[in-house]
């Protein structure tokens, strides 16, 4: 129904929020405490990194960084950190969460983090997979087998 309808960020700004919500009206108990929970910057730091490199790789061959129109892809990106995981711009995410989760520093929001994968999982990629094995066919088929989807 809302497959490829909400970009990714936004899924992970919602549950970023749960995230705060949980840590602030349901935390279970404290995991990392100040100022120990300042680490959660280094994931961040890494999301930031991994999403940026994701997007130049994409600018270098001119095809779509749209998540919602996949079909508008003109080349399959294989190279770089897509040798490592198909959903390297999701795994950035996916990074901030991490980070965001151990800035907040209690266990309850570690516990939206499946939530996010499932998700993006289903709202997003497996759409997107969708299209691009129509598109790339063959090519694409082999890519899947090579690479993972998520590490």
């Amino acid at each position: 129904m809302l497959k490829l309808k909400i970009p990714p960020p936004v899924y992970m700004l919602l549950i970023a929020g749960l995230m705060w919500l949980f840590d602030r009206y349901l935390p279970i108990f404290e995991i990392i405490p100040t100022p120990w929970n300042k680490i959660g910057f280094l994931p961040i730091i890494l999301a930031l990194f991994t999403d940026g490199l994701s997007i130049v790789q994409f600018f270098r061959v001119q095809t779509t960084v749209n998540p919602i129109h996949p079909e508008k892809a003109k080349k399959l990106v294989t190279s770089g950190l897509y040798k490592v995981t198909r959903n390297p711009m999701y795994v950035g995410l996916l990074l901030l969460l991490i980070g965001w989760a151990i800035l907040l520093g209690s266990f309850s929001p570690f516990l939206l983090l499946p939530v996010f994968i499932f998700l993006i999982t289903i709202q997003q990629i497996i759409p997107e997979e969708k299209i691009l094995e129509e598109k790339f066919d063959q090519q694409y088929l082999d890519y899947k087998k090579s690479v993972r989807r998520w590490f």
